[in-house]
């Protein structure tokens, strides 16, 4: 017969098994506080097993607090171990049962076992408990005196805890002068590493309001105290000797005599097993060698070797993080490193990340001897089964032609790589060979050449088929079916996703009509016409400006478009060599990981895209009165995300509204033929004269083939959309509303400057929307972010329309995205939108 089903129940102590179980653990604990009984202690082991183990899945296990605190009255150090670990979780959310605690931690502090004396003392420090604090200062002066360094490491960094819970009773009893006393005179090297970390802590918190904390942080800085930590080097553990080697790094040497003896103290560090042992060295002797140039030079040379050796022998991870700090040196001093370029070839069982870097340290050191070697190897790489190495070895390999090294034999490489018939080989060298061909123009025969055999429809990538286009059109006299490539091109336009492609053969099609007008005439009235009908922004305005300068002059169209080509010397830096300096001065850190200063990714104005479910804290919620906008109230927390992030998928996109002062005439596709000798007599006289402006239109119109029809009748405007000044609209039903709806509209606004200076905080945008009877519900945000959700209401109807905006002022740039109850209405009410974003800032 089967057991009954309650009976095979777990008894697993991961799984409670019903909602009586801590119920059950907190009766059997209350049985077992006061027993002497043999084998109790096995007892509650195992029930402190089941409350640790129901707090480490989420489960609420503090009713248990007060007999768990009973049942710590034992020599088991594993359930002291265990009752620690409790009461630290469950004392900061529970302060009142927290007292509860100190009785035993006081007396375990004075324990005769040295490990359950620091392990109390470091359970009674990790209360965080503020009112209790008056209760750590005996235990902490104790534990600093204490006979064990045990004891006195954990004393030291108790000390650190209590700074930070209260830092006036941390200093009113004198304990940064007794962790100074340890710090000079403790044999434990770990204790006195653990007191530098919390001295230092400290005093950079207390300098900016005391100057006697300002004169101690400069003893620190002594040179007493920095030769004493360095003759003790060899003594400290890895963790401490990078923080000695941190200090030793600020410090100034009064001459080159002590420069050269804390180098000589460090020399042994660089043989260290321990990577960041070796940067941290390394850092202090670049540091210290800045103003001493030859000796610089020299250091290089002899931190190379150990560098080399790290990257060889780690992990990957580590390799990489010393590779980036390498990089960081070629970049200074390549030819320190041009001899020693095959240690940055790479190898088939390195992680991507790592060759990648490679590649560009191969870059930075070729030079004239060693180039061709480089080159040999980076074309190897080419027809790598890795796709993203095979391109970034093209990228390399073309970068070290700009470089002016070996060009000749670099561009018969490159145009090999146009006949290997792989699609992003190709699309790569195309790439280069544009750029090629910009600086070094007598090498353009022998690349058009291959070039030209190369169909444009089998290259689909942008930045490769903007680079073919461009040389269509910079070439197109030398490449005889330049002007029927770029006709093929035009008339596959709405195919055509880049805007990138679109703007480059706007631009291609201009070049070729100037050298070539009978063939491209047609072409350019195509390009044209379809550009200033296009939804991008900036392919209707180059499209427009074009149209315009050709209506203006022809001749002076062709020297702004198509002026004698000049080679370039230089290619623009990625970055500057001021942020270069500063990655330098931040060595050994995750700036020279990141290859960007410290600031730009910790403070927030250098985050990248504005992201405001981290800002949610400072997001207002305002309600709306007739003359001025309320006292803003905090966002609740179950409405935290009601201003949802920039980052939402939204992958519905609105029209693009590019209404403009001029009415662009649509295309006809008959033309009308004029001859070569007839382009410079058409230098059409200012359009913005009276009675010429039409004249010159119809003539332009007519070269390019643009015909203007019949005007249709009119169409009845619709009724102006009217809206409620006195809107009303919750912040509950304006979140649920946001989530249901889709976008109706997703537009780019441009804002006058006049609204730019206008807008230094959320509050002056809000009150000018307000006037429009369009209100804010939130926003947030600081310059040049600024972040607003609007809402509106029609005037006869409670039909809603919601709008999330944000601004940049840098860029003069709105985001707008709009939900809607009434779809039909949402391009009307845009257009009110609009109207009352463009007032902005004006009187």
């Amino acid at each position: 017969m089967a057991p009954p089903a309650q009976s095979q129940r777990s008894s697993s102590p991961s799984q409670p098994s019903g909602k009586g179980e801590v119920a059950d653990v907190k009766s059997q604990l209350r049985n077992l506080a006061g027993s002497r009984a043999p084998g109790v202690d096995d007892s509650k082991r195992e029930l402190f097993k089941k409350v640790i183990s129901y707090m480490t899945i989420g489960i609420d296990v503090s009713s248990v607090f007060g007999e768990m605190v009973m049942c710590s009255a034992t020599s088991d150090i594993v359930l002291k171990k265990m009752c620690y670990l409790y009461v630290g979780n469950y004392a900061k959310v529970n302060p009142d049962l927290a007292l509860l605690t100190i009785n035993f931690l006081q007396r375990d502090c004075k324990d005769a076992d040295p490990m359950i004396r620091g392990l109390a003392l470091r359970s009674l420090c990790s209360l965080r408990v503020a009112n209790l604090v008056e209760y750590l200062v005996g235990p902490l002066g104790a534990g600093l005196k204490d006979n064990n360094s045990y004891v006195r490491m954990i004393a030291v960094m108790g000390v650190l805890k209590l700074y930070h819970i209260s830092a006036s009773t941390c200093v009113d009893a004198d304990f940064p002068a007794m962790l100074k006393h340890l710090l000079l005179n403790d044999r434990d090297t770990q204790v006195v590493a653990n007191c530098l970390s919390a001295l230092q802590e400290i005093w950079s918190l207390e300098g900016s309001t005391s100057e006697e904390v300002s004169r101690e942080r400069e003893i620190l800085l002594s040179k007493p105290v920095i030769y004493y930590l360095l003759n003790r080097i060899r003594e400290f553990s890895e963790w401490a000797q990078c923080l000695v080697l941190e200090l030793v790094g600020k410090y100034v040497p009064a001459d080159s005599n002590e420069i050269f003896d804390v180098m000589n103290l460090l020399e042994d560090r660089l043989q260290h097993a321990n990577g960041a042992v070796v940067l941290a060295t390394t850092k202090v002797f670049l540091q210290l060698t800045l103003s001493m140039t030859d000796v610089h030079q020299q250091v290089y040379e002899r931190i190379k070797a150990p560098l080399l050796t790290l990257v060889s022998s780690g992990s990957p991870e580590q390799s990489y993080a010393v590779l980036s700090h390498l990089h960081l040196l070629v970049t200074r001093a390549p030819f320190i490193f041009s001899s020693d370029y095959k240690h940055f070839y790479c190898q088939y069982n390195e992680p991507s990340y790592v060759k990648k870097l490679k590649l560009e340290m191969l870059t930075a050191v070729a030079n004239e001897s060693n180039t061709y070697e480089i080159v040999t190897e980076l074309c190897e790489y080419a027809a790598n089964v890795d796709i993203p190495i095979a391109r970034e070895s093209i990228r390399a390999v073309g970068k070290i032609a700009l470089q002016q090294y070996d060009v000749n034999a670099i561009v018969d490489r490159l145009l090999q790589f146009l006949e290997m018939e792989k699609d992003y080989v190709t699309a790569e060298a195309l790439v280069l060979v544009k750029d090629l061909l910009r600086k070094y123009p007598q090498w353009s025969h022998d690349c058009i050449a291959v070039v030209g055999n190369i169909s444009s429809k089998n290259v689909q990538e942008p930045k490769a088929k903007a680079a073919l286009i461009w040389m269509l059109g910079e070439y197109s006299q030398e490449m005889h079916d330049a002007p029927y490539i770029l006709e093929s091109l035009i008339e596959n336009w709405e195919d055509e996703h880049s805007a990138e492609v679109r703007l480059h053969l706007l631009t291609a099609v201009m070049k070729c009509f100037f050298k070539r007008p009978p063939e491209t005439q047609k072409s350019l009235g195509a390009a044209l016409a379809a550009g200033l009908a296009d939804f991008h922004q900036d392919v209707h305005d180059r499209a427009l400006f074009y149209y315009r300068l050709l209506q203006y002059n022809i001749r002076t169209a062709e020297q702004v478009v198509n002026p004698p080509k000049q080679a370039v010397s230089v290619f623009a830096d990625t970055q500057s060599s001021e942020i270069k300096d500063r990655i330098f001065d931040e060595f050994n850190s995750l700036s020279v990981v990141y290859q960007q200063p410290s600031y730009m990714f910790t403070y927030k104005e250098h985050r990248g895209p504005f992201e405001f479910s981290d800002e949610i804290g400072n997001l207002s919620i305002g309600t709306e009165s007739a003359d001025t906008v309320a006292q803003a109230h905090r966002v609740e927390a179950n409405d935290k995300d009601l201003l949802l992030s920039t980052s939402e998928k939204e992958e519905t996109r609105g029209l693009n509204n590019n209404s403009s002062a001029y009415s662009a005439p649509s295309y006809d596709a008959s033309s009308v033929s004029v001859p070569t000798s007839q382009m410079s007599e058409l230098a059409i006289s200012n359009p913005s004269v009276p009675g010429n402006a039409p004249q010159s239109g119809f003539a332009i119109d007519d070269l390019l083939g643009l015909g203007l029809p019949a005007a249709p009748a009119p169409a009845p405007s619709p009724p102006p959309l009217k809206l409620n000044p006195k809107a009303v609209l919750d912040p509950t039903t304006f979140q649920q509303k946001w989530r249901q709806l889709p976008i109706s509209l997703s537009q780019e606004y441009s804002i006058t400057p006049e609204g730019v200076a206008a807008l230094t905080t959320p509050q002056a945008l809000l009150r000018h929307m307000q006037g429009q009877a369009i209100h804010c519900i939130a926003s947030g945000g600081q310059s040049p972010n600024f972040k607003f959700f609007f809402f509106a209401q029609k005037a006869e109807e409670s039909s809603t329309f919601l709008v999330e905006c944000i601004v940049n002022t840098s860029s003069a740039k709105a985001q707008i995205k709009i939900k809607a109850d009434d779809q039909s209405a949402t391009q009307p009410f845009s257009s009110v939108f609009q109207s009352a974003l463009s007032k902005f800032g004006m009187p």
